[in-house]
């Protein structure tokens, strides 16, 4: 995946073999296999390292139905806040690996009891990760949020995504980011441009608008105000890149994710 994706539901990733690392709003993550993988796939993503990793396990959920489930903070709050959620008891790795295969099998069928079945299961297991998260917090065993930049060193590029996305609610310019990473304005953003396959001020926004869909649907916060808090220098320039984006208001967006 050399150029970061990012689409409005939540991804569960599951592999069988080996191990793959994403970059991830700035942040190296690493996910090996067995082990069930949440995250929030708004926020800009791409794969930038894999180790014997065949094809994988990928289910996506629509956030709407995620937040609906009501599946309690201790799970939703960090996959909200732009982090990824990693099971990790070891007695859960055959029965996820099971269940993984029976659900992409039962959403594609053109049951509509199988794909009901299909999203009771999937609601089960989320509540059963979030139960385990809620008993274990702050103890090794039941699950964990990774966060951190990880091991290893990034290269320029990836320095600057990750300023981007520790910083992307304040002033920020090429100059500025261009700077924080040592390199003249014009070589930064061609850099940026060919490892990401978008300008700086391109992956600014994305991280301002994810912020802003977040805010849009886990709060009562006004639009006027979600916009200055996500960096939008006027409401204007804000609705206007979110209908760019999403094809309808910050308004129309949060009725229809709300709704339920």
């Amino acid at each position: 995946m050399r150029r970061f994706d990012r689409h409005n539901e939540i991804e569960a990733n599951l592999l069988e073999q080996g191990s793959l690392t994403y970059l991830l709003g700035g942040r190296r993550i690493r996910i090996v296999a067995g082990r069930l993988a949440l995250f929030w796939a708004a926020v800009p993503h791409r794969i930038v390292d894999f180790d014997r990793c065949p094809p994988y396990g990928v289910m996506t959920i629509p956030l709407g139905w995620f937040l609906q489930w009501r599946l309690g903070k201790e799970l939703v709050d960090p996959i909200l806040h732009g982090q990824v959620v990693i099971e990790a008891d070891d007695r859960c790795r055959e029965p996820d690996r099971m269940r993984f295969d029976a659900w992409i099998r039962d959403a594609g069928s053109r049951s509509e009891e199988r794909r009901r079945i299909c999203l009771l299961e999937v609601e089960a297991r989320l509540r059963r990760l979030a139960l385990s998260l809620r008993k274990c917090q702050g103890v090794r065993g039941g699950g964990r949020a990774a966060s951190g930049l990880g091991e290893g060193a990034i290269g320029r590029a990836e320095e600057m995504a990750a300023f981007i996305a520790r910083n992307y609610a304040g002033r920020l310019t090429p100059d500025g980011i261009a700077r924080h990473v040592g390199l003249h304005k014009n070589y930064a953003m061609a850099v940026f441009r060919r490892t990401f396959g978008t300008t700086l001020l391109d992956h600014v926004i994305q991280h301002r608008l994810s912020h802003a869909q977040r805010r849009l649907v886990t709060s009562e916060e006004k639009v006027v105000n979600i916009a200055f808090e996500s960096g939008f220098g006027s409401l204007s320039r804000f609705n206007e890149a979110f209908r760019r984006a999403f094809g309808c208001t910050p308004r129309q967006y949060r009725r229809q994710n709300t709704a339920a």
